[in-house]
Formats: structure tokens, C-alpha cells, sequence
């Protein structure tokens, strides 16, 4: 079983102290080895999830940031980022690590549901929000995550009601889970384990967003 090594977040801080091109230019050998280190992990952890769900990608996201629209002009990211895909369309939601020295966590959801998804995931909750709140108040749900993240709009969405009893979900614009990891837990043998176990955790609320999200309304497929 594959770990991550105290080098590979050393490198992320040595870059984040360094973020130009000169610096990064001159140590990217060093950081092509870090890389393919990092990138194998993350291939162990796709090639194992595959016996626990059906995923279509596996991305490692670039060290190169796209600053064109960013008042950030930092050329380089500072975290190793991956992230796997469910098998579309039947299965939606999606599976993340973020690897960043400070910032370690592993988690996952529906970052930006296009309109029809987020108007459709609405109206599941205001006729019924039941099934989500047993999901999201199991022992195991809140164990893991705590709670259902995401950011929110301030009042009620357009054509629902703000005094709705389930007002708190259906403000979400966003539908996310996060179980943080401390830079000493990332770097033992068994946050590749952790991880995997997180990533399944996740799979009730993946399936209840896969249901609602191939269904009309009145519950039936538009996939049939």
C-alpha cells in the first residue's frame, strides 16, 4: 500500500514560499518525481474505489494555475488535487482529495449543479426532505463530516416559500461533504485506507442526488 511522504508536502511548501517561475523552473525535475509519487497514490485509491463504485474519471488536476480572470497571479498551485467521477448519467456526484500542507482534506458532492439539477434537487426537497435529513443526521453522516456544506443563498430561492420548514436546505447552491486530515494523519500508512472509507461514507447521499437527479417529479426515470 502506497503512502504519502513528509517530502511531497515540503515540496508544496517550498513552492508556496517560491511561487514564480524561475524557482519552479529550476526544481522541476525534482517536482516531476514528486508528482509521479503523488499521481500513483492517487491511481491506488482510484483502482480501489473501483470495487465500491463505478467511476468514469480519474483526474489529477495540473500544478499549473489559470490566471487569466484571477487577481491572483501566482503562476503555481499550492496542493495536489484529484478527483473521481461517477459513471454519468446514471450515477452523479463526485470524489475529492485536496493534499495541501494545512489544508488536507478528503470530500466530495455537487460543487456547481447546473440550474436544472439545483431547481430539480429543490423541489425533491420542498415536497419531501425527509429521506436527505435521515441522511444527512445519521450517526455515521455526522461522524465523518459533521454536517452538509456549501454555500448558501441568503433568502429563499425564486419560487419558494422562505417560510418553508426545510428553507435551510433549499437555500443551498451548493450540496458538499468534508472530513479534514491534519498533515501527521495524511502521512501515515493508513490515510490511504481513511480515505477510501470517507469516499464510501459518502455513497447514501451520492445514491439520494443519483435518484432524484435521473427522476421527474413524480419519480420517474428520464433514462427509460
Amino acid at each position: 500500500m502506497k503512502k504519502l511522504q513528509k517530502e511531497h508536502l515540503d515540496f508544496l511548501i517550498q513552492l508556496g514560499q517560491n511561487n514564480n517561475k524561475p524557482w519552479f523552473t529550476e526544481n522541476k525535475p525534482y517536482f516531476d518525481g514528486i508528482f509521479a509519487d503523488v499521481k500513483s497514490f492517487f491511481k491506488e485509491i482510484y483502482d480501489a474505489m473501483q470495487q465500491y463504485d463505478n467511476l468514469e474519471l480519474f483526474h489529477v488536476h495540473r500544478i499549473y494555475r489559470d490566471v487569466r480572470f484571477s487577481k491572483d497571479k501566482t503562476p503555481y498551485k499550492t496542493y495536489f488535487g484529484l478527483h473521481l467521477g461517477r459513471t454519468k448519467p446514471l450515477l452523479r456526484g463526485g470524489y475529492y482529495i485536496n493534499i495541501e500542507s494545512g489544508s488536507c482534506f478528503v470530500g466530495g458532492g455537487f460543487w456547481e449543479p447546473n440550474k436544472e439539477d439545483l431547481l430539480r434537487i429543490r423541489k425533491e426537497i420542498a415536497m419531501d426532505d425527509s429521506e436527505l435529513r435521515a441522511i444527512i443526521q445519521d450517526e455515521k453522516f455526522i461522524q465523518y463530516f459533521g454536517a452538509l456544506n456549501g454555500e448558501e443563498l441568503k433568502t429563499a430561492p425564486k419560487g419558494f416559500d422562505k417560510e418553508h420548514p426545510a428553507i435551510d436546505l433549499l437555500r443551498k447552491k451548493q450540496f458538499l461533504v468534508m472530513r479534514s486530515f491534519t498533515d501527521e494523519e495524511v502521512l501515515k500508512p493508513l490515510f490511504l485506507e481513511e480515505a477510501i472509507k470517507t469516499f464510501i461514507a459518502m455513497r447514501p447521499f451520492f445514491d439520494y442526488m443519483s435518484d432524484v437527479l435521473t427522476t421527474d417529479v413524480n419519480g420517474v426515470s428520464l433514462y427509460e
